[in-house]
């Protein structure tokens, strides 16, 4: 016979009451169609579950035993709708996110604590790589979700989301001359050597600091190359020149290095990060994380207008050799 959710649970609270008026009651039912959907079960286990009397209906040996079965039974099939449920509506499940290096210093731990927090059931499988494998990635479907920096080679044909523009900024040796200054011209920075991003590595970076330094009518002259943004800061901490590196750096923390945030309005002194996917239709658990990324790059309680000034200020107040809390980079 076909063990129905329905049937179970008549027999459940039966069970519980040992008194079949009792149990129609918390059923909602009449007792009669009770006492019959009972005597069928019995009859489809070939079983005797109840000892019936004037006074009630108390379980037999058998009965006990599949009373205990039967409530295993409802738990797993409530629990496993509600796995279902929580699946469809992407608070539980699997997500293949990729990232860009630059992000994991601050923005993507942030996005991390607050998918923990407000998605517990959420399992994510994290990926590091430059911008246009990230992109690549997607178009094969071995990522779900992807944070990269635009402009990026193929992500026109994916759907693209801003989250966030990021300037750069200089990184200094704490003695350089330079650190008197509060803010900087990129123009300054011509005759002085540069610690540059490796092409292969940081393709963006590498291509946004060439164009930002002939923009500003000169070439960086390399002293070497890192391919991430520590080694970069590395060069800078030795003393042995200075480097142009996204914001995010000043969460690295490196000693013996000092920001400055650079003037003007050149659009080579801004990077663009966006959240980008498929568009064939994001699932419910990448658009579940888009909309934490609303929200993953500031702090509960303050609002978009003002967190980018406040986050860095804070930053500023305590690290040394970071950027004056009155000349951060907007």
């Amino acid at each position: 016979m076909e063990l129905t959710q329905r049937i179970l649970q008549q027999f459940v609270v039966l069970a519980e009451e040992q008194h079949f008026g009792r149990a129609a009651e918390r059923l909602a039912m009449s007792q009669p169609p009770l006492s019959q959907a009972i005597q069928r079960l019995e009859r489809g286990l070939k079983v005797a579950l109840f000892e019936r009397n004037p006074r009630g209906a108390r379980l037999t040996p058998a009965g006990r035993a599949f009373a205990e079965d039967a409530r295993r039974l409802l738990e797993a099939q409530a629990t496993a709708v509600d796995r279902a449920r929580r699946v469809a509506s992407g608070h539980e499940g699997e997500l293949r996110l990729g990232f860009i290096s630059s992000l994991s210093y601050d923005f993507l731990p942030r996005l991390l604590r607050r998918t923990h927090a407000e998605l517990p059931g959420l399992r994510l499988h994290l990926s590091q790589r430059p911008s246009a494998e990230l992109v690549d990635m997607l178009h094969a479907g071995t990522l779900d979700l992807a944070l990269v920096r635009l402009p990026t080679l193929g992500a026109e044909r994916l759907t693209v989301r801003r989250i966030a523009v990021e300037r750069l900024v200089v990184a200094l040796p704490e003695h350089h001359a330079l650190t008197a200054e509060r803010s900087l011209d990129l123009r300054e920075l011509a005759g002085q050597k540069f610690a540059l991003p490796k092409p292969s590595a940081l393709p963006g970076l590498a291509h946004q600091v060439t164009l930002a330094c002939a923009q500003a009518g000169f070439l960086p002259q390399s002293l070497g190359e890192a391919d991430d943004l520590p080694g970069l800061l590395s060069h800078v901490s030795a003393g042995l020149c200075l480097a142009l590196a996204p914001e995010q750096v000043l969460s690295l923390g490196i000693p013996g290095v000092t920001y400055r945030p650079l003037r003007g309005d050149s659009p080579h002194l801004e990077t663009t990060v966006a959240a980008v996917h498929r568009s064939d239709g994001p699932d419910a658990a990448v658009q579940q994380v888009l909309r934490l990324l609303g929200t993953a790059g500031r702090p509960d309680g303050e609002s978009p207008k003002t967190a980018p000034k406040t986050r860095s200020a804070r930053r500023a107040a305590n690290t040394p050799g970071s950027l004056p809390s009155d000349e951060l980079p907007k």
